[in-house]
Order: C-alpha cells, then structure tokens, then sequence
C-alpha cells in the first residue's frame, strides 16, 4: 500500500521544482523529474503534473526559441472574465524583447485582444497597436515586459 506525500515532503519537493525552474530552463517534465531526482526528490508523472498545475507553473519561449518551464508569483486581482476569456482563446504566445512585447494570436483576433490588454491595469504599460495576428505593446522597462508575458500567458478563468 502506498502512502500519500506528507505535507512537508510535498512543500519541500514543491519548493525544489520552483527553485529548480527558476535557475534552469528546464523544456520537458522528464527533465524536471531527473533534476528532482539528483536532490533525491521522488514522483511520478502524475504528481510532477499535479504540482505543476497546483503551482501555476507554465511554459514560455526563451530567447533561443525553445518552450521552458517559469513560474511567476500570483499577488496581482484577477483578470476580469471577459477580458480572461478573450486572452485565453486567442493568445498564442508573448515574447520580450527588451521593453517591447510581441504577441501571435489567432488570425484577425489580434484587435480584440489588443483592446482586452489596453482595458487592463499592467505595470508599466505605456501602449499597444495591433495588425491582424500580432500586437506589438511597450513597457518602461523590460522587466515589466517579461511580467507581463508570464502574466499574459498564465491567465486562467
């Protein structure tokens, strides 16, 4: 019979799968469970799915174009669900560069979801113009253009 995770052993592997992805890029669950299991971290697939979902960790395109695991502290009001909604289903991916974001969504969509980001209260949002599929926005700095890829891309209901 097998034991569920004691809350501590689960904190501890969760605080590892955290740190781990915030000093690594890290493209594939299989990755991540080879470096939990190099700090004698044991899960399954499962859990290490479980974690990640529970966690709010998700994918991002790094400079080089690959897809890696980031993870982004939630502290900020939810997304208002019609402006959520609209992010969630035509966003397909926000890339910084420097202090400008460029963002793909689905085509003919990117009006719609340029008017659902400028309605929102970003940091440092100076302003955005949409084409077709791809918006272009400015932050003051390219810090707050990384935050708001990671923030962009994780919006949930």
């Amino acid at each position: 019979m097998r034991r569920r995770d004691s809350s501590v052993a689960k904190d501890n592997r969760r605080d590892a799968i955290i740190r781990l992805i915030t000093e690594k890029e890290i493209e594939t669950q299989e990755d991540l469970s080879k470096y939990l299991n190099e700090e004698n971290f044991f899960a399954t697939q499962a859990t290490l799915s479980r974690d990640l979902k529970e966690l709010g960790v998700f994918k991002r395109t790094n400079q080089n174009g690959k897809n890696v695991y980031t993870y982004k502290a939630y502290g900020n009001e939810p997304v208002p669900a019609k402006y959520s909604k609209i992010l969630r289903e035509v966003v397909n991916m926000a890339v910084p560069a420097g202090n400008i974001v460029v963002v793909k969504t689905v085509s003919g969509m990117a009006n719609a979801a340029a008017a659902a980001i400028d309605a929102l209260s970003w940091d440092g949002f100076i302003g955005s113009i949409a084409g077709d599929d791809t918006i272009f926005i400015v932050f003051s700095s390219n810090d707050d253009a990384a935050k708001f890829c990671g923030n962009v891309l994780s919006i949930e209901n």
